[in-house]
């Protein structure tokens, strides 16, 4: 599903990175959150591809859609 997405512990200490690049998911899902357009980004960053900010901000979708289960304390 996110064939794009890469984890590699010797890049960006293996935060989600686009192809492997020093191009952290984080960074162009900020520049999104900012008002850039994927035309925007792909001009700033020319080695990127329109489908690695799709793929970018599916993953923090999906990121977001997690549940956390929380865990009551227990009975003192």
């Amino acid at each position: 599903m996110f064939d794009r997405i890469t984890f590699d512990p010797a890049v960006m200490r293996g935060r989600a990175c686009i192809r492997g690049m020093r191009m952290t998911v984080s960074l162009i899902v900020n520049l999104v959150a900012n008002g850039m357009s994927t035309d925007d980004i792909i001009r700033e960053y020319p080695e990127l591809e329109g489908e690695d900010v799709r793929q970018s901000l599916q993953y923090a979708s999906a990121l977001a859609n997690e549940e956390i289960g929380f865990f009551k304390s227990p009975a003192a």
